[in-house]
């Protein structure tokens, strides 16, 4: 009975540690942070938008120099 009882504790703890690292992969969190903290969606855009404004910009001078 003690080892069952030993083995229903064991998953538990390992589903809720697993769940909790797992939400955090999924949102891009640190994987030991707090999965239930609100998420800036602004700031993420803002941020994925202005790196590609910039890799787009680079590509453009490429082509601009590669023709003169």
């Amino acid at each position: 009975m003690k080892t069952i009882k030993m083995l229903f504790m064991g998953l538990l703890f390992g589903l809720l540690i697993g769940l909790w690292l797992g939400v955090n992969i999924g949102k891009g969190n640190p994987v030991f942070g707090n999965p239930f903290a609100e998420e800036n969606l602004s700031k993420k855009l803002k941020e994925k938008v202005g790196s590609s404004i910039e890799q787009l910009g680079e590509d453009i001078k490429g082509k601009v120099k590669e023709k003169q």
